[in-house]
């Protein structure tokens, strides 16, 4: 079913960041249990940076410039030395890592994602790495945005789902029914919202369609020429 949430499909910066934001909500339904860490890193240093602008504000307004140049001079030093770290940990440490966490069994994941400018594919590293002390496992994948949003711009989940699940043994262990979808993907976005509402709804039930079978025991009459 499409997402009734509408994005501009030629926003190549929308359409990956709503995608990244779906890999948790697919992940964590399946009892995946994400790790924070990474994020909350991310955040502290922010939250740091701008505590510390708010600060050498604060005083600089109350006391003045000449009582506080000194604290102000060492709130720009911290403010650059904390924005620096925010830098290098985002380039060096996340490298695009949108998703970490561990499966039911205790298998560890990360999913790193990226694009290249103006070319719409969703480029995806997922590691995988075993509970048992064995090497790592990296898949890396390169699809379309085209698979998972229609023209009007709405995030199928099913087809974006399936992505992961066909790609993913361990996601394909805890979601089989993704899993098992072996049929082409279709291109969303030549679809319009209803018609793909209408073919979900369709593949939740099963209809039985046909002509009314002859009544037993009734030949059917054919006039000779």
């Amino acid at each position: 079913m499409a997402s009734q949430e509408r994005i501009a499909v030629h926003n190549l910066a929308d359409l990956k960041n709503t995608s990244d934001d779906a890999i948790p909500n697919y992940l964590n339904s399946l009892k995946f249990k994400q790790d924070h860490r990474l994020i909350d890193t991310r955040l502290a240093l922010g939250y740091s940076a701008f505590a510390v602008a708010a600060a050498c504000f604060a005083w600089d307004y109350k006391l003045g410039f000449d009582a506080t140049k000194y604290y102000t001079a060492a709130a720009v030093a911290l403010y650059a030395l904390l924005n620096g770290v925010l830098t290098f940990w985002i380039s060096f440490v996340e490298k695009g890592v949108v998703y970490q966490g561990v499966a039911p069994d205790g298998t560890k994941i990360s999913i790193a994602t990226s694009t290249k400018k103006n070319v719409p594919i969703y480029n995806v590293k997922i590691t995988v790495t075993p509970k048992n002390g064995s090497p790592p496992e990296t898949i890396e994948l390169a699809r379309s945005f085209t698979e998972w949003f229609d023209v009007q711009g709405h995030f199928i989940a099913r087809p974006f789902q399936s992505v992961f699940a066909t790609a993913v043994p361990l996601i394909a262990k805890a979601d089989p029914k993704r899993a098992q979808s072996s049929a082409p993907v279709p291109d969303f976005l030549n679809a319009d919202a209803d018609v793909l509402d209408a073919i979900a709804a369709s593949q939740s039930t099963t209809t039985s369609t046909g002509a009314e079978a002859t009544p037993a025991g009734k030949k059917s009459k054919r006039r000779k020429a």
